[in-house]
This record gives C-alpha cells, structure tokens and sequence, in this order.
C-alpha cells in the first residue's frame, strides 16, 4: 500500500488524535508505528484486539494503566552492570505495579464471567515481581529519595549525622545570640558553604571568630566564616555523608543486581503492557467517535451503515448509507461543486484505512468493510509548481502510476475523473479510464462533473449511478448520497431563486439539446419516488412496530386471560368437590339409618339394594372436568388432524389445526395468532379440503428441519426481531426444548432488543447468555416451556 495515500486520504490525522489516548509513551511508540494491513488475518486480529478493549471499556469504563514507563534501557543498564539511580528504580516499581494491577483487573473480569480470550492470554505471560517491587519501594519513596529504610546500616549512619548536625547547629546559634553579635555579624543567620556550616560576618570583625573563610559577598563587605569551634564538628559531619553515600550507592547497587537478575521477566512485562495500552488507545478513540466493529471480508464488498467521516464534527456531519462490491462494483457520483462528493469519497477511503489498521469505524453497527491489498487515490487539486505540471498533468501523472498497479484486490479513488482539459476529451478519458479500472477487477468509486457520465452506469452492468442531493429551495446541498440516482444540473433553478429573468432562463433553456432535458426530467422523477419511498418505508416501519407491540399486549393479555381462567375452575373444582364430599357423607349417613332400621325392625330391605342406592347416588354425582364443561362421549370424540378447521370454545373462536405440540394437544391458527389449545377446549368444525401437496408445503411440524440457531449478525434491528419472532414458532413446531440466537457483542442494542422481545414472549422460559463455548455474551440461550 502506497505511503502517499496515507497523507491523501488524512489517516496521519487519525494516528495524531489516536495519540491523545495512550497512557505512556510504550503505547505511542506503537501508535506511531501504526500502518494499515493488507493481510485478512492480520486485520481480523487486530479488529479482534480492539473489540475485547472497547468490551472492557464498556463494563468498566476505564482501565488501571497509568504509570506506566519505558524502561528498556534501565534494564539494559542494570545487564552490563550499570547502577540505577533512584528516579530510574522508581520508574521501574511503578511499572511493575502497573502490570501486577492490569493482570488482576483482567483476571476478575474472567472470573465475573467475561470472555476476554486475547486479554487473558497477554495477562497470562505478566510474571509477578511484587518482591522486587516491593523491594524498590521500601528503599526509595516516590520523588527519589532514598529511604532510612532501606538497611539497618544508613539507618545508623543518618542518626550519628542529624546528631551531629545538631550540635554544630546549637554551637553556631550560641555564637549569633552573643552580646556582640549584633554588631560584629551582617545578619544573625546560619548558612551552608561547601557543604560546611558557617555564618555571616562583617569585613572588619573578621579576627574576633578565627576558623575558615569560606565565601564572601558580592560587595566583599561581609565574609562567611566557618568559627574555629565548629570545624572539627564540620569536619566529622563531612565524614558522616561521606559514609551515608557510600551506603546509598551499596544499596543501589544492590537493587540494581535484582534488576539485571529479572531482566527476562521484565522485558516481557514492557511488551505486554506496550500492546495493551496500544489496544485500549485505539478502544478509546473509537468510543470518542462512536465508532463500532466492522465485519471484515476478503470479498471486496463495503456495507457501511451510517458512515461519517471521523474527522468532522458530530453534530455537523451527515451520515451516509454506503454499499458496494457485491451486486455493482462501480459507483459514479455525479453533481456540482460543494455537494459533499469528495467528502463522501474520502469517508470510503478513510474508513477503509481505519478498518485495515484495527481501528472501529464511525457507522452503525453491521457495517462491513473488505480488506484491499492496495488503496489509491487520486483526490485534490495536486499541481506541482516545481515540475510545472497543469492540474490535468498532474492527475493524468497520478492515474497512469495507478493504472501500472491497480488489480482485483485494490480499492480506487478518483475525484473529479478527466477534469482540467477540454470537456469532450476529459468525459471520453474518464469513460476510458473507468472502463479499464472495472475490468480489472478493482473497486471504483468516482466523481466527476461531465454529464455523458450519467449514461455510464445504465450502460454497464456492475456499474451504478450517485448523487449527493441539493436543497433547491435553501439553495445548499445536503450531503445525503442517493445510489441509484444521477446528479443533475441546478443552474436554472438556482439563477430562478436567485431572481434572474424568467425570460433569460427560457432562452437558456432552449439552447440546450432536448435529450438533456429528458435526462434532467428523468432525474428529477428519480429524486422524487426515491423520496416517496423512504417516507413510506419508515411509514411502514413504525407500523410493523405498532404491531408487534399490538401482539406482544395480546399475548400478555391471553397469558393472564388463561391462569385466571385456571385459577376460577380450580376454585369451582375445589368448591364442587366439597359438596360432593358432603352429599357423599349424607347419602352414607341414610344407608346406615337404613340398616339400622333394618336390624331394629328385621325390615326385608335386601343388602343389594342398598348398594344400588348408593350406586345410583355416586352417578347422581356431577362429573367436572378443567375446563368447566361436561366431557363429551367417546363416541362424540373426533380424531383431529392437521387442516381440520375447529372452534376454540373458551375463545368461542374459529381457527384451523396446525400440529400436534404434545399428548391431546394443538398449536391453532386463529388469524394472524397461533395459540396452544388442549384437544378438550377445541370443537371439531369440518375437514379443510386441501391438496396433500400443498398442506405439506404450508403446514410445518415435527419433521420440518429447522436450524437449532438463528444467526442475526449483520440484520438491522428491525428486521432481526421479525426473523426472532418467526424462528421462534417454527422452533416451538419442530418440538425444540433449546435454541441459541447469534446476535454478535457489538454496542449492545441488538442483544437488548432481542433479549427484551423473548422474556415477554409466552413460549419462553428461561433465556441465558451463552457459555465461553457456546459463544459467549454474543449468543443467548433461549429455552421454551
């Protein structure tokens, strides 16, 4: 890949705000090192690297990586035998915790259930120093500063010294509260020279304290006098510090030999921690942009979903519905100046650089971006003064070293094709050149103004027309790509609402050729229906929203109808049991009076017939079943099948039979609903008379294949949830007890959007995210009751 493109298409500018983002300069060096991939698998990893980051990010919000330091030639020192002074110790500590710190966060999140595969690995090679860490840390504090601490020796030695000090210190201060002090001394301080304490006397007294003179003042009027009673105190102060850094160099020394002896461990801890702030920058920078995770493929198709280019504000860009590379391999843009054409075409270029590079894009989650081996460009008014190259030569210089390289794995750029020469040459060079670029194989995205351009994509299959709209009423473009739709000239409506003669504009009018009219007539119908239509897809959108939320109410509505329909038979069950109980206990009562009178009166009342009495008080008994109806005779009973048109009888609710979906009971169609109905609660009507053919192509049931997944990587969130509540009856139909949903990590929205769907769905029972082997936080487990 070209480094000139690098500069052309601003990816340098992308690197300098990726910059913003990394924690130590281990992270930037990477950043700066950062070039696009032409390798599929290495820009999958990448992507892969950046996901897990930004995933991190989202649960936690930020990551423990300041302190993070280069300390490469502070080990590298410490090898050949080199003393570490404290401040390069210190940095190592630091990092050191920084790695002990980012490998713990990383572990918790494995063990809280997140499925962190790349994060784990590289957490996995940090070696644990926390004995030298801690052995740095005891010696030196954090501004350098070597510790008393650090061994039993100095500790000694800094005692015998801050002793000394202190006599030194009250021998000099008895000396300036003498009686003559005020007058023999220039100020009644004690201050240091050469490391000795001494004080300030005036020029003339200088014989009345002995001892050493150590300095002078600017003027020479006052000397700073070390008093001959100090000098020997002095003298032993001097021998204490020389002994304190002689123990200080021992105990660097020392640190610096534990160094050398974990070199290994700390050049892999360097490395790692270099990788993941390089990962988390990137992660970050794409939370700043709201960028998401491209899918990539090595196909050569681009889906962007929303595109903006990253280097514009947000609240001023306009997002784009970008897609090529599968049915139409060529996009021509046409139109006038200003319309965002060359915007649009360094949007494409850009965020295809980003996605090479491991870097999210600024679009929508689902969008799709290939990986090229080569991207060029040719963008921009480049001419060349020194070479005294026209604009023209300048493009043509550009596009013939394209055309020397360009094949089926390259991406092209062109803005503003064959402009700078003669009209008529520059459209038949641009068709010429379009021509040859397309039947290499490349992908194609072009501007140009010439109007003979506009027949090019009705001409040639794989080739489509684009325009970026203009407001001809506000007199301002847009900035919205229309695929499919030509641009067309503005000029007269424009000078119109400008205030130019309406009979200038007729004149005007008549000089250009009726074809081009047609062609402007034929593009501005385009323009219109393509408006009519969005207005009506989004119409039918929110209707199909309305509805599902229309379903989702009934079925929770029928869900409630039916437990308290349960629940009121259970009661009348319960209540009807009890009389029967009680009349049960009166009719034994009677049988046993009977007897008893029969006994007492040797009355010829024979024992069989008390047992037909009690027979006969048995049947008198009112048979209850569920539902609260009589159960019909078996006789009566018919034997359903699919097809058979029935009446719901709770419902009163005609439908038809579907399937079978367990022992005595049916999944039934009852216009736009189906519904799980006990054979009981079902009234046969008539056998639907139906083609053997065609019931089996319409009625799906137990040997139906369904897939035990549903895949809704890529679908918008639309059009996922209509495909969830589809699969999820022909999974109920084929009898499945589990399925899984793929709907990948991305923002979240989709799994939200899904997961909320199924937990008001009836059939569902249970729903779970899936498994480090069943796909993780991507895939929810749905099990039905």
């Amino acid at each position: 890949m070209q480094g000139k493109i690098i500069k052309t298409l601003e990816f340098d500018k992308i690197k300098s705000l990726l910059l913003e983002h990394a924690s130590s300069t281990l992270g930037a060096a990477k950043i700066q090192e950062l070039y696009p991939s032409s390798s599929y698998e290495d820009v999958v990893r990448m992507q892969a690297e950046t996901d897990e980051a930004a995933q991190v990010l989202r649960l936690k919000g930020t990551v423990p990586l300041s302190g993070i330091h280069d300390i490469r030639q502070h080990v590298k020192r410490a090898v050949i035998g080199g003393r570490l002074n404290p401040a390069e110790l210190v940095q190592i500590a630091s990092t050191i915790y920084v790695s002990r710190t980012i490998k713990r966060f990383i572990e918790n999140m494995v063990e809280d259930g997140d499925e962190l595969p790349i994060l784990t690995e590289k957490a996995g090679q940090i070696r644990v120093l926390t004995p030298l860490e801690h052995e740095i840390k005891n010696a030196i504090d954090e501004t350098g500063e070597v510790l008393d601490s650090a061994s039993e020796t100095l500790r000694q030695i800094r005692q015998g010294l801050r002793a000394n000090e202190r006599r030194i210190r009250e021998k000099l201060e008895g000396i300036i509260r003498g009686k003559n002090a005020a007058k023999m001394l220039s100020d009644a301080i004690i201050t240091i020279r050469n490391e000795r304490y001494v004080i300030p006397v005036k020029q003339e007294y200088r014989g009345n304290y002995g001892g050493i003179v150590h300095d002078q003042s600017a003027s020479g009027q006052t000397l700073f006098i070390e008093p001959q009673s100090v000098v020997d105190l002095n003298n032993q102060l001097r021998e204490w510090h020389m002994k304190e850094e002689q123990e200080i160099e021992r105990i660097l020394s020392a640190l610096s030999n534990a160094v050398a002896i974990n070199a290994d461990d700390l050049a892999v801890i360097v490395d790692i921690l270099a990788d993941l702030d390089f990962m988390f920058a990137k992660a970050l920078y794409g939370r700043t942009i709201k960028a998401t995770k491209p899918a990539i493929n090595r196909d050569g198709v681009i889906r962007l979903h929303k595109a903006r280019h990253p280097l514009l504000p947000m609240d001023e860009v306009v997002a784009n519905d970008i897609m090529f590379g599968k049915d139409f391999t060529t996009i021509v843009i046409t139109g006038p100046n200003t319309g965002g054409k060359t915007i649009t075409l360094k949007t494409i270029g850009l965020v295809t650089l980003m996605a090479q590079a491991g870097l999210q894009v600024p679009a929508l989650d689902g969008s799709e971006v290939a990986v090229f081996k080569d991207v060029f460009a040719d963008i921009g008014d480049e001419q060349s003064i020194e070479q005294s190259l026209s604009t023209f030569s300048s493009h043509m210089t550009n596009i013939v070293e394209i055309l020397k390289r360009v094949d089926h794995e390259s991406l092209v750029l062109f803005d503003e094709l064959g402009a700078g020469t003669d009209p008529q040459e520059g459209a038949a060079l641009a068709i010429s050149i379009l021509d040859e670029v397309y039947n290499r194989g490349a992908r194609v995205v072009a501007t140009t103004h010439y109007p003979e351009l506009k027949a090019y994509g009705y001409n040639r299959d794989g080739v489509v027309n684009a325009s970026v709209e203009f407001n001809v009423e506000t007199l301002s473009p847009t900035y919205r790509l229309l695929i499919g739709v030509p641009g067309r000239s503005n000029a007269f409506e424009i000078s119109k609402r400008l205030g130019l003669s309406k009979t200038v504009i007729e004149q005007a009018k008549s000089y250009i050729g009726a074809d081009t009219n047609q062609v402007d007539n034929m593009i501005a119908a385009l323009e219109t229906a393509k408006r009519q239509a969005e207005k009506e897809r989004a119409e039918a959108r929110e209707l199909v929203r309305d509805a599902e939320k229309l379903h989702k109410d009934m079925q929770k509505q029928m869900m409630e109808f039916y437990a308290r329909r349960d629940e009121l038979y259970a009661k009348a069950e319960a209540k009807a049991a009890k009389v029967v109980e009680k009349a049960k206990d009166q009719a034994e009562d009677i049988i046993r009076d009977l007897r008893k009178m029969q006994l007492d009166t040797k009355a010829t009342v024979k024992e069989h017939e008390l047992i037909e009495a009690r027979k006969r008080l048995e049947e008198a008994a009112p048979k209850l079943e569920k539902s609260g109806r009589k159960i019909k005779a078996a006789k009566d009973k018919h034997a359903f099948k699919p097809g058979d048109e029935v009446k719901v009888l709770s419902l009163n609710q005609k439908g038809s039979l579907i399937d079978p979906v367990g022992d005595h009971e049916w999944l039934v169609q009852m216009g736009i609903m189906k519904m799980k109905v006990k054979e009981s609660d079902l009234e046969f009507v008539k056998t639907r008379q139906q083609a053997p053919t065609k019931h089996l192509a319409t009625v799906k049931g137990r040997d139906y294949h369904v897939s035990l997944e549903l895949d809704l990587r890529g679908e918008r969130y639309e059009d996922a949830l209509l495909k969830v509540g589809k699969y999820i009856d022909d999974a109920l139909l084929a009898g499945y007890p589990r399925v899984s949903i793929i709907h990948g990590k991305g923002t979240g929205a989709l799994r939200t959007g899904v997961q909320e769907y199924l937990k008001h769905h009836r059939a569902v029972k249970r729903i779970r995210l899936g498994e480090p082997g069943e796909g993780g936080s991507g895939v929810t487990i749905v099990e039905f009751k």
